[in-house]
C-alpha cells in the first residue's frame, strides 16, 4: 500500500484546503454498533498521514460522545487539519428517544457553546446546519450562524441537506462554503439541482455515504446481517426485497473492480471523486470507517481514474436503486425540491 498523500481540493471560495477525501467519524462512538476505541484512534492518525483533513462529526452522534472522543486527537494535531461539526438535532422533551430538528437562534448558540466545550478548541473550522427547520427563516439561521463567525467562534458556513433554492438564500445572507448531502452511485438526486447551485456559487460538495453506508461494498447484503442497534436497519433500501434487489446492481461496480485489481468500495469512492471533474466543482466525500486499512484502502481509490466506457456501465445504478435512503424523505433535500 503507497504512503502517498492524496491530493486537496478548497472548502469554498475562501476556505481552507483540505484533502480531497475527509473522514466521516460518526460511526466510532454512534449507529454502526459495536466499535473499538484503540482501533479507532489508530485509524484516525493514519488518515491523517494519507493526507486526509477534513474531520466530521456532530453533536447529534452518541449525545456529544464523538466529539468527546475527537476531542484528543483534534488536539494533539490542532494546526494540521480542520474540524467539522454540525447542529440542529435536538432531543425532544417530551420523548427522549425521539429527535426533533431546531435551527433557532437561543439553541444555535447552546449548540456551539457545548461542541467547543467538548472538542475542547476555541474555534471551530466548519460549522453546518444538520438539517433543516423549515418552521424557522432559513436567512434567520444562517444569519446567527454569520454572527458566530464575526465572534470568532467559527470560521466556515456549511449546509446539509439543503435544496438549490435554499443554498441560494443561505449564500445571500453569507458564504456557504460547503453543502453536505449523500451522493453515491445509489444516490444521485442532488445532481439535478444541488450540484448547479454549488457549482454556480462556489460551493464545495461534501458526500456523505459515498458507500451507500457500506452497501456497495459489498460486505453486508440485508439488514438482518447487522446487529440489533445498528441503524442502518430502518433504513429502507437495505431491508426485505429492496435490499435483495439492490444487491443485484453490484455486478457492473465488481466488472469494473475486477478490470482495475480494486475493491467494490473504491469504484464506488472513485466514481463519486470523479464527479468533481463530470460536473466541475470541488468535491470531498467523507467515508466513514473505524480501520486503518479500510483508510489505506479508501485514500487509494482518489488515485483510480474510471473510463468513459466504465462510467457508461456504472451510469443506470442509481435509477434502479429500490426504496428510499430515509424512511422519513421530508427532512432530506430531496424531500423538499
Amino acid at each position: 500500500m503507497t504512503d502517498s498523500r492524496i491530493a486537496t481540493a478548497r472548502l469554498g471560495a475562501t476556505g481552507p484546503e483540505v484533502g480531497v477525501q475527509g473522514l466521516g467519524c460518526m460511526g466510532m462512538s454512534f449507529a454502526y454498533g459495536p466499535s473499538d476505541a484503540d482501533e479507532s484512534r489508530e485509524t484516525l492518525e493514519r488518515a491523517l498521514e494519507l493526507g486526509v483533513t477534513l474531520y466530521d462529526t456532530a453533536d447529534a452522534y452518541g449525545a456529544g460522545e464523538n466529539e468527546k472522543f475527537l476531542s484528543p486527537f483534534f488536539r494533539a494535531h490542532r494546526e494540521e487539519l480542520v474540524i467539522a461539526t454540525k447542529f440542529a438535532l435536538a432531543i425532544d422533551p417530551d420523548d427522549p428517544t425521539r429527535r426533533i430538528i431546531r435551527n433557532d437562534a437561543p439553541y444555535i448558540r447552546q449548540c456551539v457553546e457545548a461542541s467547543l466545550k467538548r472538542l475542547d478548541v476555541d474555534v471551530i473550522d466548519l460549522y453546518y446546519m444538520h438539517r433543516r427547520d423549515v418552521n424557522v427563516p432559513l436567512e434567520e439561521t444562517v444569519g446567527v450562524m454569520a454572527e458566530l463567525v464575526g465572534e470568532g467562534k467559527i470560521k466556515q458556513l456549511g449546509l446539509s441537506e439543503v435544496t438549490g433554492d435554499e443554498l441560494r438564500t443561505a449564500h445571500a445572507v453569507h458564504p456557504i462554503a460547503a453543502v453536505q448531502s449523500e451522493w453515491s452511485l445509489f444516490s444521485r438526486d442532488i445532481e439535478a439541482k444541488v450540484v448547479p447551485a454549488a457549482r454556480e456559487l462556489g460551493v464545495t460538495l461534501v458526500p456523505y455515504s459515498p458507500l451507500g453506508r457500506g452497501f456497495l461494498t459489498g460486505s453486508f447484503a440485508k439488514a438482518e446481517d447487522l446487529t440489533a442497534d445498528d441503524f442502518r436497519r430502518q433504513q429502507p433500501r437495505y431491508t426485505g426485497e429492496n435490499a435483495a434487489a439492490n444487491a443485484a446492481l453490484l455486478d457492473p461496480i465488481r466488472t469494473v473492480a475486477e478490470a482495475h485489481g480494486a475493491t467494490l468500495g473504491q469504484i464506488a469512492l472513485a466514481w463519486v471523486q470523479q464527479r468533481a471533474s463530470v460536473h466541475g466543482l470541488p468535491i470531498v466525500p467523507i467515508p466513514g470507517t473505524r480501520k486503518p486499512s479500510r483508510v489505506e484502502e479508501n485514500t487509494a481509490a482518489t488515485r483510480i481514474v474510471l473510463t468513459e466506457e466504465e462510467l457508461a456501465l456504472l451510469e443506470p445504478i442509481a435509477s434502479k436503486v429500490s426504496g428510499d435512503r430515509y424512511a422519513d424523505m421530508r427532512f432530506a433535500s430531496a424531500g423538499r425540491e
